[in-house]
C-alpha cells in the first residue's frame, strides 16, 4: 500500500471557527472572491440543521512557523498551520454567518450574509425586507452566536414580540424554544477535514483537489502563490487585486488609473509578470516552493528563506504595478501598430512583453527610446507567430534563459534582435506567412498583423480618405463601429457563382476594412459592379497607392476568385513585412 498523504481530523463548527479566528486555519480566497449565491448559504444551514452531511474539507499543512499577523480579522494570534484548499466557500459561509462578519463579493465589495430562520416552520430563507417586518422570523441568525446574546433571553423576547401580533397554541410555544436551541447548537455540528502533509508538493495537492471535487475549478500554480500571499503578505495581494479592479473601470476625471485599452488583467496574470521580473522564471512551480521557504537542494523549509523570497516578490510587484511603467509600456504596443485589444489574440504575448520590457528597463538600463523600438519589434513578432500560444510558460522560460549571459543594454537588444531575425527569415515572409493567410479563422494572427501594418504604414481605409489608425482608435465609441470587415467578393455573389463553401467565402484574403456606410452600399453586388463606382472618388495615383497598401492587384475585381485569393495572400504577407520594417527603420 502506498504511503497515505493525509490524515483525517474531526472538528466541530465551533472549533473550526475558533481556529480561523485565532489564525490556526488560514481562510484565503484560493479559488475566487465569495461568489456563492445566498440561496446556497441558506441550503447549507438547512442541511446542517437537519443533520445532513455537507462534505469534507481539504486542508494543507503550511510547513513553516511564523509570528507575523495573517489573514482574516486583525490581531491574529498565530500564523496558519493549515491552508484550506477545498471547502473555502462552505467555510467562509459558516464563518461569516456564525461570526456576523462581512465577506467580499464578486465585485470586491464587503457585504454581510444575512440568513433568516422561521422557528415554527423550522425553515431557512435569505433575508429580505418582508422577512425583516415579519415577527415570525428571526431575520438574521448571526445574532444568536454573538457573545453577548443569551439564548434564553433572546427566546423569551422573541415569544413576547410574537404574542403581540398573533396567538399560538401551547404546543407551538414549546416548539419555538426547541427550534431556536437546536439552531444555536449548530456550533456542535461535526465536520471532517482531510489534512494533507506539508511535504506534499502543490501538483499533488491540486490533483487531490480535482479527484475529490470533480465540479471544482482546477487549481493552478498561481492560485497557490496567491494563497501564500494571503498568508504572508496580505497587503501585497490586496494591492494586486485592487490594481486589477481599477484597470477595468474608466477613471473619473484626471485621477491616475491603470485603466487602458489593451489589457484587463487578472491578479494571476500580473503575478506572472512579477515572477518573471523578480525570479526570471515563467514556470511557477519552483517559485511557489521558494515562497514557501523550501530549499530546492535540501528540501528543507526555512522561515528565513521564505522571507528573502517574499522580499524579491515585493520589489518586483512594486515595479510591475507602477503606473508610470504600466502606461509607458503600452506605448510599445501602439508603436507596434496595435491600437487596442481588438486585434491582439494573445494576452500572454502582452504579459510577457511587459515582463521583458521591465527587465530591459530595470535590470539592463536600456534607453527608453531604444527599449520601445526593440520591444515593439519583439511584440510584433511574438503576436504574429503565436509564440506564446502553445506551452507559453515553457516558451517564455526559454526566452528568459537567453538573457542569462547578457550583461549590458546592448546585450539585451542584441539577444532579442537575434531571435527576431531567426524567426523572420526570407522563407517565412515568402512561403510560411502566405500559407498562414490561407485560412477562414475569425481571429487569425496574420490578419491582425496586416491591420497593424496598415496602421504603421499610415494607410487610408480602402476607398476612403480617413486613416485606418484613426478609425481603429479604441477611445472612439459609437453605436456602430467606424470600420467593418467587408467581403471584397460578397458572400451572396460567390454563392450565385457556385462558390458556397464557408471556408472559401470567408478567407482572410477576401476581407478588407471599409467604412460601415460603404459596406452597406456594396450589399451583395459583384466587385466588377461596385468597385468602379468607388474608384471615381480618387485619382489613378491614389488608387495605385491604396491598392498597394491594401494588397490588391490592379483591376482585382476582374480576376477569378481563386486566383485573387492566392495573389492577395502573397501581397498581404509583403505588406505585413513592410509594416514590420517600418518599426525597424524609424
Amino acid at each position: 500500500m502506498a504511503d497515505v498523504l493525509f490524515k483525517k481530523v474531526d472538528y466541530t463548527l465551533k472549533k473550526l471557527i475558533e481556529d480561523i479566528h485565532v489564525g490556526e486555519i488560514g481562510l484565503p480566497d484560493i479559488q475566487r472572491p465569495f461568489v456563492w449565491p445566498r440561496s446556497k448559504v441558506r441550503d447549507l444551514f438547512d442541511s446542517m440543521y437537519r443533520g445532513f452531511p455537507i462534505g469534507h474539507l481539504l486542508f494543507w499543512e503550511n510547513g513553516c512557523s511564523d509570528a507575523h499577523r495573517t489573514i482574516g480579522t486583525d490581531g491574529k494570534q498565530k500564523t496558519p498551520r493549515l491552508l484550506i484548499v477545498d471547502g473555502q466557500q462552505r467555510l467562509t459561509s459558516i464563518y461569516a454567518v456564525l461570526k456576523g462578519v462581512p465577506v467580499v463579493n464578486e465585485k470586491f465589495h464587503p457585504e454581510n450574509i444575512r440568513i433568516a430562520f422561521h422557528p415554527l416552520e423550522e425553515k431557512f430563507e435569505v433575508w429580505n425586507s418582508a422577512i425583516e417586518k415579519n415577527v415570525e422570523w428571526i431575520p438574521d441568525v448571526s445574532v444568536l452566536w454573538k457573545p453577548e446574546t443569551s439564548t434564553y433571553a433572546f427566546t423569551q423576547d422573541f415569544l413576547n414580540r410574537l404574542k403581540t401580533r398573533r396567538s399560538f397554541s401551547p404546543e407551538e410555544e414549546k416548539r419555538i424554544p426547541v427550534a431556536i436551541d437546536r439552531l444555536v447548537k449548530l456550533q456542535d455540528y461535526p465536520i471532517t477535514a482531510l489534512e494533507v502533509s506539508y511535504s506534499v508538493d502543490e501538483d499533488h495537492v491540486a490533483e487531490i483537489f480535482v479527484r475529490i471535487n470533480s465540479k471544482g475549478t482546477r487549481l493552478n500554480q498561481a492560485d497557490f502563490i496567491l494563497t501564500l500571499m494571503s498568508v504572508f503578505w496580505d497587503e501585497g495581494r490586496k494591492q494586486l487585486e485592487g490594481f486589477c479592479r481599477q484597470a477595468k473601470i474608466p477613471p473619473v476625471g484626471h485621477t491616475p488609473s491603470p485603466y487602458n485599452h489593451y489589457l484587463l488583467p487578472n491578479p494571476d496574470q500580473l503575478l506572472r509578470v512579477s515572477v518573471a521580473l523578480g525570479f526570471r522564471r515563467a514556470q511557477l512551480e519552483h517559485v511557489y516552493s521558494l515562497l514557501r521557504g523550501k530549499d530546492l537542494q535540501t528540501k528543507q523549509f526555512s522561515d528565513e528563506q521564505r522571507e528573502r523570497q517574499f522580499a524579491v516578490l515585493r520589489q518586483s510587484q512594486a515595479y510591475v504595478l507602477d503606473l508610470q511603467n504600466w502606461h509607458e509600456f503600452f506605448k510599445v504596443l501602439k508603436r507596434s501598430g496595435y491600437s487596442g485589444s481588438q486585434f491582439i489574440s494573445s494576452q500572454m504575448a502582452v504579459l510577457y512583453a511587459y515582463a521583458l520590457w521591465l527587465i530591459g528597463k530595470r535590470d539592463f538600463h536600456v534607453d527608453t527610446y531604444c527599449l520601445r523600438e526593440i520591444m515593439a519589434r519583439w511584440f510584433f513578432m511574438t503576436t504574429l507567430t503565436g509564440r506564446y500560444t502553445s506551452s507559453p510558460e515553457s516558451r517564455m522560460e526559454q526566452d528568459l534563459a537567453l538573457l542569462r549571459d547578457a550583461h549590458t543594454a546592448d546585450d539585451f537588444v542584441r539577444v532579442l534582435d537575434q531571435q527576431i531575425e531567426a524567426v523572420f527569415t526570407r522563407d517565412y515572409w515568402e512561403f510560411t506567412l502566405p500559407n498562414e493567410l490561407e485560412t477562414a479563422a475569425a481571429r487569425n494572427t496574420a490578419q491582425f498583423a496586416f491591420y497593424a501594418a496598415l496602421c504603421l504604414l499610415d494607410a487610408p481605409v480602402l476607398y476612403s480618405n480617413m486613416k485606418v489608425s484613426a478609425l481603429l482608435d479604441p477611445s472612439t465609441k459609437a453605436k456602430r463601429a467606424a470600420l467593418e470587415r467587408h467581403h471584397l467578393f460578397p458572400r451572396r455573389y460567390l454563392q450565385r457563382i457556385n462558390i458556397g463553401e464557408e471556408r472559401l467565402m470567408n478567407q482572410v484574403a477576401n476581407y478588407a476594412l471599409v467604412e460601415w456606410d460603404d459596406n452597406v452600399r456594396v450589399s451583395d453586388r459583384p466587385p466588377s459592379e461596385y468597385v468602379p463606382e468607388l474608384e471615381t472618388r480618387f485619382s489613378p495615383e491614389a488608387i495605385r497607392e491604396m491598392y498597394h497598401l491594401h494588397a490588391l492587384p490592379e483591376r482585382w475585381y476582374d480576376m477569378e476568385y481563386p486566383q485573387f485569393l492566392k495573389e492577395r495572400q502573397k501581397r498581404m504577407a509583403e505588406v505585413i513585412r513592410q509594416g514590420f520594417e517600418k518599426i525597424r527603420r524609424e
